[in-house]
């Protein structure tokens, strides 16, 4: 736990099992790792390692449509659809001036609001309805399946964030009783002979409350691997946002 010089990994299973004292252990190792480095892996988080691939499968599927067709859902105020290549700059970080795009496209989606909910109705900023390509048969179900499962993750999360604070350990449970989330699908296209300025994404600071960040499989990191001691299915680098 002292070490600073590697990116933790906890392990969340015995939490998650209900195991004694499991919370008390697990949420220091959290509040170690958020105030010592920034960054951390999580393992045996319970989110099937089927499911992911299924997602990145998706994403993959969506990113091979036609420009025109991914511009028929292209992201609006709400921030949900597709974001095109060089959409957007980045100017929240406090150690790179970025002054360029980023090159990369992404695929926005939030919680799956029916059109009838009041917040649609109603307009309210980043709590719309999604915005779904036609033509890609399974591609809405499986992304909405994988949100939910992301978010049950998450409420199980917060109370360990809430324990690292020394907070009543239902301390998020009222905010995160609905909350707003986005799920980003980017693809980052091979691009040779970038300059020194050039990103595909630059460095920034999220703004959420946290992310999750689910790597492919070459992203995974031998030694994260080596240090969950054979226990990790599919692990997420957790940035402190």
């Amino acid at each position: 736990m002292a070490n600073t010089e590697i990116i933790p990994v906890i392990d969340l299973g015995p939490y998650l099992s209900g195991a004694p004292g499991a919370i008390n252990r697990t949420a220091e190792e959290l509040h170690f790792a958020l105030t010592e480095i920034g960054f951390y892996f999580i393992a045996n988080h319970g989110v099937p390692s089927e499911q992911i691939d299924a997602v990145f499968r998706q994403a993959a599927r969506f990113h091979a449509l036609p420009l025109q067709k991914k511009l028929e859902v292209k992201i609006d105020k709400h921030n949900v659809g597709h974001l095109p290549m060089r959409g957007d700059t980045l100017r929240t970080s406090t150690v790179e001036a970025v002054t360029k795009p980023n090159i990369n496209e992404a695929f926005f989606v939030a919680r799956d609001l029916p059109s009838d909910h009041p917040d649609v109705l109603a307009d309210r900023r980043f709590r719309s309805a999604n915005r779904w390509p036609t033509d890609l048969p399974g591609f809405r179900e499986a992304i909405v399946a994988y949100c939910g499962t992301m978010e049950q993750l998450v409420r199980k999360l917060v109370r360990l964030y809430a324990r690292a604070l020394r907070l009543p350990l239902e301390y998020f449970d009222q905010p995160f009783r609905e909350p707003q989330y986005k799920l980003r699908m980017t693809h980052y296209p091979y691009q040779p002979g970038l300059t020194d300025d050039e990103f595909g994404i630059a460095p920034h600071t999220d703004t959420s409350f946290l992310t999750l960040l689910a790597p492919t499989t070459f992203q995974v990191c031998r030694s994260a691997r080596k240090a969950a001691n054979g226990s990790m299915r599919r692990p997420f680098p957790e940035p402190l946002s």
